[in-house]
């Protein structure tokens, strides 16, 4: 599939099992932030909209002006932290390097790179909507 030219209308219908999109302030800042940390593929980039890939897994980040007609933004706080509770994991992320990377491009790292008990090194990483990011790796 052609990520960069398929019409809106294929792309809907190709979509299949758990669909991942997050609503953000700025689409364009949230692509940098996810390229840069977690080394996604992005494609048709637009102040609107952006698919994502990551290792064969396939989400959508959205800006909030695209859900003029509907009820979920009415959900979202003004400001503050967008997504408290959901963690959107990376499996094959290395936790030190996303940490660095977060650091390098002034993200927050909220916990940095831990061995965890459930076998996992892990670093949370929050972007500027206040989602949670998880780089992971097993140990």
């Amino acid at each position: 599939m052609d990520y960069e030219t398929i019409s809106a209308e294929a792309f809907g219908a190709s979509l299949t099992g758990i669909g991942l999109n997050i609503l953000v302030r700025d689409v364009r800042r949230q692509v940098h932030f996810l390229t840069e940390v977690f080394g996604v593929e992005a494609h048709q980039i637009t102040d609107d909209f952006a698919i994502i890939r990551y290792h064969g897994s396939v989400m959508q980040v959205h800006s909030d002006g695209t859900y003029h007609s509907n009820p979920l933004p009415s959900l979202i706080p003004e400001a503050g932290a967008r997504g408290g509770g959901a963690e959107f994991r990376f499996y094959h992320t290395h936790p030190d390097a996303a940490q660095a990377r977060a650091e390098a491009i002034g993200a927050h790292v909220l916990q940095p790179a831990k061995d965890k008990p459930h076998g996992l090194r892990e670093a949370y990483i929050l972007c500027e909507n206040g989602y949670a990011w998880v780089a992971s790796l097993p140990l």
